[in-house]
């Protein structure tokens, strides 16, 4: 395979600086949740942050198409890292870190995330031949599960802490021969920052060939925006399946983020280390994903998989919705992950043999910016007081799941169409 090494690097770097944000993305819900009993505000400035993304997924896109992927990939991690920095040295300074602070924190991660994940799966396009995209996207999966379990288990650790030596940790408890006390935020942050510099070395090293040439679009931002728009007019069924098979990520991000951490607290009645441990399920779900999706729907085309699991999904969150169990809780969110990841596989792996390396980028954006729309609507849906008081978090639940049904019928009635293009 080409670019080997380049891969592997870009894999490593990733993997680190993964890590970094699954810490900080279970940290901070579980903080404004269970620790200052602030579920409503949490979604409140999740949804400002959404919606300020919606600005800034068009640049991110033009962004990507127009300059170096591992230039991107270093520059965004290092401001970051920066923004982790200075949060920690605040909280360090003051004894504790601000709510503004902790706001913009979670807003540079949402914003991190709207452009590493994009810029990645280019990056990953430019150095990897055709014949080998649905392998190196099975890789990415892989990668990044498995080192959201790791950050899983670390933030159980972290956040929780570990009392008079009881480490309860998926579902079972382990006897320590000491205990640990739970980490400030401020910490936290500090060994965030850590790991996105040791991101920026590690990616800093990478040296590869285009499997392609990738022809750069120049001019002007909305110019150039405007360019992934036509190609989108001009391929509708692109169109239509880009958006709705993207619709799991809209459920699993607001479920994760958001509902999840009032769903554990709220209708479970149980702590950050269940919260966690949900985490480590998912991700191992999703590692299951990438080991057995070729396997599983070997003799079943794209479309059809895809709108298998998103129906998959919408039996998950109706479960989620007649059960108390902490147990069927864990198994919701290992299902969950396997759909998730499995649908992210097969669907990134269309698109790449669908769209250009060139115009990728400003495809995507155009994908995340209704993404945010949905996302934003379901934020401030369940924002109101009657979704986060007491255990009405369930009705989120199945909503969540009547959405994952409806975006599944939009591939049914389209399929035809699609086989043919």
């Amino acid at each position: 395979m080409k670019n080997t090494r380049a891969l592997r690097l870009l894999l490593c770097g990733n993997a680190v600086l993964q890590f970094s944000q699954g810490i900080c993305m279970i940290a901070i819900p579980w903080y404004y949740t269970d620790i200052l009993k602030q579920p409503s505000a949490f979604g409140v400035m999740y949804a400002i942050a959404t919606v300020a993304t919606i600005f800034w997924n068009p640049l991110a896109g033009t962004l990507i198409d127009r300059y170096p992927r591992k230039r991107i990939f270093m520059m965004v991690a290092f401001f970051t890292g920066l923004t982790l920095l200075l949060s920690s040295f605040v909280g360090y300074q003051s004894g504790a870190i601000p709510s503004f602070f902790i706001v913009l924190v979670f807003t540079a991660t949402l914003f991190n995330f709207n452009i590493h994940y994009p810029n990645l799966y280019a990056f990953a396009q430019e150095i990897t031949q055709k014949g080998d995209y649905k392998r190196v996207n099975t890789y990415l999966e892989i990668q990044g599960q498995i080192t959201l379990m790791i950050a899983g288990a670390m933030a159980a650790v972290l956040v929780a802490g570990v009392d008079d030596g009881i480490l309860k940790f998926l579902g079972i408890s382990v006897q320590l021969p000491f205990s640990i006390e739970a980490w400030s935020l401020q910490k936290i942050f500090m060994l965030n920052a850590i790991t996105y510099f040791l991101a920026v070395i590690v990616v800093s090293f990478i040296k590869y060939v285009p499997a392609a040439e990738r022809q750069i679009e120049m001019g002007s931002v909305l110019k150039r925006f405007k360019t992934g728009i036509s190609f989108l007019k001009q391929n509708p069924m692109i169109f239509v399946f880009g958006n709705a098979s993207y619709s799991i990520f809209v459920t699993v991000l607001i479920g994760v983020i958001f509902i999840f951490p009032m769903y554990v607290s709220h209708h479970l009645h149980a702590n950050a280390q269940v919260y966690a441990s949900s985490e480590i399920f998912f991700a191992f779900g999703a590692v299951l994903a990438g080991l057995s999706m070729q396997l599983l729907f070997k003799k079943i085309n794209t479309v059809k998989a895809i709108i298998t699991m998103m129906f998959i999904t919408t039996l998950i969150f109706g479960l989620g919705y007649c059960t108390k169990s902490v147990f069927i809780f864990y198994m919701i969110c290992l299902l969950l992950g396997l759909s998730n990841a499995g649908t992210r596989i097969l669907r990134v792996t269309y698109l790449f043999n669908h769209i250009s390396n060139d115009i990728i980028g400003r495809s995507n954006s155009v994908f995340a910016v209704i993404n945010i729309i949905l996302r934003s609507i379901f934020l401030i849906i369940f924002s109101i007081p009657f979704i986060t008081n007491s255990n009405n978090v369930i009705y989120a639940m199945l909503i969540l799941g009547c959405f994952a049904f409806i975006s599944g019928l939009v591939l049914v009635i389209y399929y035809r169409k699609m086989e043919k293009n």
